[in-house]
């Protein structure tokens, strides 16, 4: 750290405070484009010049990769962003190795541009040149602009998180869905805000199964995804899509790295995916952010580890960085409208981590969110510069820093940050952070921030700081904080699964948390419905003296059951009503004073009236219901 005596060195996770396991050699492969490239001694990476802008000058028009960039993937398309995509004819792409490349322009939905796809990917480390002509309202105007290809790092044999089994006492386990271990909430202050809604999280990287969550206030589980495959699940929230209130959450592998790459997940209400942004330009979406913007424009976080030449900052030669992008993308196409870069922008020195002398990827900058602004500027947090930075749209210069070294605004007592998430612009101008203030410890404790920002002054006021009574919790990665509708601060802290809601006057109104061997990146309040389309679950069987059936129900899910009808008999064909029960957590269950040979169930809401009805089942023995090594529940 370049403050406060520190001094740390990022040994690639720093984000997460786990220690990275990386294998693979560091010198062969290219990533998102199935090439190999070999080579002695890393690339220069680091740029002459920073403050690039993606507009053309004399012209409205944005394009990405950003004129004289050296950060462009191999497999990037073109991006022309400001004109109908009939007014862009004439494109001429020549890379100084590889070459003329042919492709094709493709238009985006929204009415305002189009990218160029090449047919084949560029080379690492050549010159492109773009040329084209845009016919405008009066003559047509001939562009043109240059970038560089970057020097990827190949990530495939990268290790992720250990994800050990979690103890017995941290899950819950249910006979209607067999495998399943839902990691428990543990509720330590009772809910007095319950308009807020439902809690929102997932589990992982850590301890137990990985999956979105969906708790009620009592602690009540009401839905859980468990993934497989290694996948991991991250930053479930609500946004709008398509005018409707939708699931959003991130699928995919978290990198030992400190990020990840996978795909952001839109979800209706009845659990359907109904959008997928696996991120574009050779890069995966990463876990740290994806917000949804009108038009149904996404903007997404994505990692690019560079090959680089770290010397000028008295590292390595052969070195890696990890530079980062935000994509803007139309999500019904899956284009590319608009990328931007951290290297293109922020100076590599102005990292509160030393510059690794050995080939260990250095995560320098780490963007952890974005929030696009009705005006059509961009909000960033960056963690390892202790900074914010508001982007102006379209042109992707930065228009001014809250924090870090080289801070636009005279930092207030209370408003400086170490290692800080989430940052918000709220409607009245002030700004929201969470301050984990972690990884080496700079605070005592973490804190949920609001800070008013006069423009005029160039001063940052600490308005309102949250932090948790007792204990007092330190995160040493993630967390966020969430402004409720009725002013009430929720705040997730991430690495240490706790989730509190504070009053505007700063009293604890609910408290809650995962077991603390899990963790979890983020934490919401939302009210949520939902109707799943696939049918309750039911599982039915004789007890011990095989004279009585038991029947267990659920429907993972499900916001609106109130009751259970069940249904049994000793023919399929026909199943009267035995009895109706009230619904009793997650999974009811019920004891009928007889042996049938088959059951169901039926869904009821609060009025009575049939939600669903479960599939008939066969009524099964006693010993058979029993968990086993190959079924658990």
């Amino acid at each position: 750290m370049k403050r406060n005596g520190y001094i740390v060195l990022l040994v690639a996770v720093l984000a997460w405070g786990i220690a990275a396991v990386v294998s693979g050699s560091p010198g062969v492969g290219l990533v998102g484009s199935g090439a190999s490239v070999t080579h002695a001694t890393a690339p220069r990476c680091l740029p002459a010049t920073l403050e690039h802008s993606a507009s053309l000058p004399g012209t409205a028009i944005d394009v990405s990769p950003a004129p004289g960039t050296d950060t462009a993937n191999p497999v990037t398309q073109i991006s022309v962003l400001g004109t109908s995509v009939t007014s862009i004819r004439d494109v001429s792409v020549v890379g100084s190795k590889s070459g003329s490349h042919e492709g094709h322009v493709s238009g985006y939905s929204q009415g305002d541009g189009g990218s160029f796809v090449p047919d084949r990917p560029f080379d690492p480390g050549e010159r492109v040149t773009v040329r084209a002509v845009i016919d405008g309202t009066g003559a047509a105007k001939p562009i043109a602009f240059s970038f560089l290809i970057d020097t990827p790092y190949p990530t495939a044999t990268t290790a992720e998180f250990p994800n050990p089994p979690a103890a017995p006492a941290d899950y819950q386990s249910f006979q209607t869905l067999p495998g399943v271990q839902a990691p428990t909430l543990n509720v330590t202050v009772p809910d007095r805000d319950p308009a807020a809604g439902d809690i929102l999280t997932t589990n992982g990287p850590g301890a137990g199964q990985y999956g979105p969550l969906i708790y009620t206030p009592q602690g009540q589980l009401v839905w859980f995804e468990k993934l497989s495959g290694g996948e991991t699940a991250e930053n479930l929230s609500v946004q709008t899509y398509e005018g409707r209130r939708d699931l959003t959450w991130w699928k995919g592998r978290v990198l030992s790295l400190g990020f990840g790459q996978g795909e952001d997940i839109v979800m209706d209400s009845h659990y359907k995916t109904v959008a997928r942004i696996p991120g574009g330009n050779g890069l995966r979406a990463d876990l740290h952010d994806f917000q949804i913007a009108p038009e149904d424009v996404a903007y997404i976080t994505a990692f690019s580890p560079l090959r680089c030449d770290l010397t000028p900052l008295k590292g390595a030669r052969d070195g890696t960085i990890v530079d980062t992008a935000i994509q803007e993308i139309d999500m019904r196409t899956g284009l590319v409208r608009w990328e931007w870069h951290s290297l293109d922008h922020v100076g590599a020195s102005e990292s509160e981590t030393e510059t690794p002398r050995d080939a260990t990827p250095w995560d320098w900058f780490h963007v952890n969110s974005i929030d696009p602004q009705p005006d059509g500027n961009i909000l960033i947090s960056a963690r390892s510069t202790w900074a914010s930075y508001q982007l102006e749209g379209g042109t992707g210069k930065i228009l001014w820093r809250l924090g870090g070294l080289k801070s636009s605004f005279k930092m207030g007592p209370g408003t400086e940050t170490a290692w800080q998430h989430d940052g918000r612009i709220l409607a009245d101008g002030e700004l929201t952070l969470f301050d984990d203030g972690s990884n080496p410890p700079i605070h005592r404790q973490s804190r949920a921030l609001r800070i008013a920002l006069d423009f005029k002054t160039h001063a940052a006021r600490l308005a309102a700081v949250y932090t948790h009574p007792d204990p007092p919790l330190l995160a040493a990665s993630q967390g966020n904080m969430q402004t409720l509708a009725d002013g009430n601060i929720l705040v997730g802290y991430g690495g240490l699964p706790a989730v509190s809601e504070f009053g505007r006057d700063g009293s604890l109104v609910f408290d809650a948390h995962l077991p603390f061997d899990m963790s979890f990146y983020r934490a919401f309040r939302f009210p949520w419905s939902g109707r799943p389309l696939s049918p309750p679950a039911v599982l039915a069987s004789l007890n011990n003296t095989g004279e009585e059936t038991i029947v267990h129900m659920s429907w993972n899910g499900a916001t609106e059951v109130a009751g259970w009808r069940v249904l049994a008999g000793d023919h399929s064909a026909s199943l009267p009503t035995r009895t109706t029960i009230a619904a009793s957590g997650f999974e009811s269950s019920t004891i009928l004073p007889r042996k049938y040979a088959y059951a169901a169930v039926q869904a009821l809401d609060s009025a009575g009236h049939v939600l669903a009805t479960a599939k008939t089942v066969r009524v099964i023995s006693y010993a058979a219901s029993l968990p086993s090594p190959g079924r658990s529940g």
